[in-house]
């Protein structure tokens, strides 16, 4: 699938098939994700793989919006490392633009993924930070469970005429 299907056709997926997701393919979308721009190429994000069962039917505890993890047969929490920032407050930019990354690489893959917000929402990332023994100055950014599609969901031509302006407002 080329890049622009992948990301016109990219939807939120949250039912899943059990089929295990490979290693090679998970570290593939995570080298997508690294390829995603950042203020200064400060790369400030880091990368949580969970795969253990207990542990995805426990995040819902913490993240209200997380029951498809019981479902999903992995999934990633995006971090941002206040101390790897370099231009200070980019650190959320940068890793909504891996979380992006990540969402449309899973989908050029045939999978389907959701992106669950994590911060700034302190309960979430506490609870996370908890969970996963997550240093403090690191902060949990988003969650994304992946899975093999239980579900499809059409195309939504989002495009918007009236939300574009030349030259000015």
């Amino acid at each position: 699938m080329d890049a622009i299907e992948a990301i016109l056709s990219r939807r939120s997926i949250r039912k899943y098939r059990d089929d295990p997701i490979p290693d090679l393919v998970v570290n593939e979308i995570l080298r997508a994700a690294m390829s995603a721009p950042s203020a200064g190429n400060e790369q400030p994000w880091h990368f949580v793989v969970i795969r253990d069962r207990g542990t995805l039917d426990r995040i819902p505890d913490v993240h209200p919006h997380a029951k498809m993890l019981k479902e999903a047969t992995v999934a990633t929490l995006i971090c941002g490392d206040l101390g790897l920032e370099k231009h200070k407050g980019f650190w959320v930019q940068d890793c909504s633009a891996a979380t992006e990354n990540l969402l449309i690489a899973a989908r050029s893959k045939g999978l389907g993924a959701v992106w669950l917000g994590v911060y700034p929402r302190e309960d979430r990332v506490e609870g996370l930070r908890r969970m996963l023994d997550i240093p403090e100055s690191v902060i949990p950014f988003s969650l994304v469970p992946l899975g093999h599609p239980a579900e499809e969901k059409p195309k939504d031509d989002r495009f918007n005429i009236d939300r574009i302006r030349l030259e000015r407002w």
